[in-house]
């Protein structure tokens, strides 16, 4: 803390004109140094040379010049041409750009220095890019030196990559001296922006010849009229286009008009090609020009099209596009005929022949809902529902032929059984349901839900349904691998079948006839026997309220079973039997017939001399 001195101590010094160099005595801070002092072996080594020092040294030759190196090299300057790449990232006009640059040794202390030279209106900060100082070459510590310099090679320099192009001469001399092998120069690159803001020299073009008002007032008005085809069929959802082509005389310049048609499905923007001189050849030093940004001009064109280049029957391109010209019209026959000599303008015929029509192949049907729903899926991506008869169904709403029917099977259980078969008129549609018997075993219910069936034989080519006119008492109904046959009909179907007597054969309406004539018969005679026996409706109530009192004693009496059996034994369902019928059928029920009162209710219950209106006996039997 006590030392305030910290220079350090002065080691050059002159005497007699010549630079040396001592030893410092005092460090930093003024604390002496004894490492500087003599030691024991300079002082042993002084002692013995007490001659030297009696008479003096030996005379010696003077010492050769010694020049240093900041003398030496003063001055003297290695300059090197170079460039380096700046990228200009937000620049529609550029993309990068190119900066010469010098680069600067000097061999006096091996310090550097890169120089750009000012460019006026450049927008850049130029001049000293780097410093003059000692460039570090690595991370290890270690500068550039002259060394490491030459001709045709990169060197970076904090970040940024240069590259040496050539150098001067007094550089290419000196590095040739030290023994360094120079490469060949290149030639500088320049900023291609820079270049293009050049402006360029001025040229004088001598007039031509050709007097356009001339042309203009001989051809104004006259335009030739081309029709062609343009073949789009390369593009996505491309197709060939009518197209008007004209060709204006007056200045030589070219308009393309697109032909729509009626429903087209196209928005009308009828100019493809607006009016303007089209290029057919560019100079080959053009071919990069941005003419979709730029005017073209006749520096960048060695050719133009004229009306020479457009022909009937030949295909021209015009602006990237390919046009075949197929026509033209009476004008342009005549023009090309006086001017040219060309006679042979026939029509092409471009018309599309019709596409053959290629058959539609239904696929096998597969099972899987009904015939017209899974066909509806073979005409349309998105399949609509079959379409309905709305007439018929609202004609024959709730209209409904109901048939009994038996199932035709090997076993003996199943003959038993009995289905109700119900024909729907509004949709031609059949359901089976099956009344539940008890202790039959079998669950009744729905049999087949509602659902067109097709005749046995049909095929899903040319499908047949059953109609009304197939169901006749005896005749035999394929449903799906199951086969039944007709029993018995409900009476709306013969009052249907007589009310549509045209829409029937008439086999069929006679067979439904002959099958109801016995239960009419019946149920005339009941309806006119009955009467005559005097009995009345409350005389007939109060026998069976006391036949009722009297039965409550015969225990043993199941009043179900005796209504099933009646059921069973009426075929025809008429409500009427025979009387020998009735009376065994009685024994085995073990009904009493013995007694008074229920003598008294089947003479009541008499129709004629052996039938027997068994509807009224059974309403004894309560269930």
């Amino acid at each position: 803390p006590q030392k305030t001195s910290f220079h350090r101590s002065q080691t050059l010094g002159y005497k007699n004109g010549y630079a040396f160099s001592r030893l410092p005595t005092v460090g930093i801070g003024g604390e002496r140094l004894y490492v500087n002092q003599l030691s024991q072996a300079e002082l042993d080594e002084l002692s013995n040379t007490r001659p030297t020092l009696t008479y003096g040294p030996a005379k010696q030759a003077p010492p050769s010049t010694f020049i240093p190196a900041h003398v030496a090299f003063d001055k003297k300057i290695l300059k090197f041409d170079a460039y380096f790449q700046e990228d200009v990232p937000f620049s529609a006009e550029e993309h990068y750009r190119i900066r010469q640059v010098g680069i600067y040794y000097y061999l006096e202390d091996d310090s550097m220095t890169v120089i750009e030279p000012v460019v006026k209106n450049s927008g850049l900060t130029q001049g000293k890019l780097i410093r003059r100082h000692r460039v570090p070459k690595n991370d290890k510590g270690e500068h550039y030196h002259w060394k490491d310099l030459n001709r045709g090679m990169n060197i970076t320099m904090y970040g940024r990559t240069y590259r040496i192009v050539d150098c001067d001469l007094f550089t290419q001399v000196f590095l040739e001296s030290q023994g360094i092998e120079l490469n060949p120069p290149e030639k500088m690159v320049f900023d291609p922006y820079t270049e293009q803001r050049r402006m360029p020299l001025r040229k004088y073009i001598t007039p031509s010849d050709f007097d356009q008002l001339k042309q203009f007032l001989t051809y104004d008005k006259q335009v030739l009229r081309f029709y062609a085809m343009w073949d789009d069929t390369g593009s996505m959802f491309g197709e060939n286009r009518s197209c008007v082509i004209h060709y204006f005389l007056a200045d030589d310049t070219v308009e393309v008009r697109e032909v729509y048609k009626q429903n087209d499905g196209r928005d009308p923007f009828p100019v493809l090609i607006r009016r303007q001189r089209l290029p057919k050849t560019f100079v080959d030093k053009k071919k990069t020009f941005p003419s979709c940004v730029l005017e073209i001009s006749d520096q960048e064109v060695l050719e133009w099209y004229t009306a020479k280049d457009f022909a009937v029957g030949k295909s021209t391109t015009l602006l990237g596009r390919t046009f075949f010209i197929y026509d033209c019209d009476e004008f342009t026959r005549n023009f090309y005929r006086d001017k040219f000599g060309i006679t042979d303008l026939q029509p092409v015929d471009v018309k599309e022949k019709p596409l053959e029509e290629v058959p539609q192949a239904i696929p096998p049907y597969n099972g899987f809902g009904t015939l017209e729903d899974s066909l509806q899926n073979c005409f349309s991506l998105f399949p609509k529902p079959p379409r309905k008869d709305i007439i018929k169904m609202l004609e024959n709403d709730h209209k409904v032929l109901r048939y009994q029917v038996a199932l035709e099977s090997p076993n003996p259980e199943d003959r038993k059984r009995r289905f109700i078969l119900s024909y729907f008129l509004s949709n031609d549609m059949i359901s089976i349901y099956e009344p539940p018997v008890r202790n039959s075993g079998i669950i009744g219910g729905k049999y087949l839900q509602k659902t067109r069936v097709a005749k046995p034989g049909s095929t899903p080519d040319n499908a047949t349904y059953y109609e009304p006119f197939d169901f006749t008492i005896g005749s035999t109904i394929e449903v799906f691998g199951h086969r039944f046959f007709i029993t018995d009909a409900d009476e709306y179907v013969l009052n249907y079948m007589e009310s549509n007597a045209e829409s029937f054969p008439a086999a069929t309406l006679q067979s439904m006839r002959d099958h109801f004539r016995p239960r009419r018969v019946a149920e005339t005679t009941a309806k006119s026997d009955i009467p005559a026996l005097g009995a009345s409706k409350q005389e007939l109530d109060e026998l069976i309220m006391q036949v009722q009192e009297e039965l409550k004693l015969h225990k043993h009496l199941n009043n179900m079973n005796i209504q099933e059996g009646f059921l069973q034994c009426d075929k025809d369902g008429s409500g009427i039997l025979d009387k020998a019928t009735f009376l065994s059928l009685c024994d085995s029920l073990s009904v009493p017939t013995n007694t008074i009162l229920l003598n008294k209710l089947i003479d009541l219950c008499s129709c004629g001399e052996d039938k027997i209106n068994y509807r009224d006996f059974l309403r004894a039997f309560p269930s």
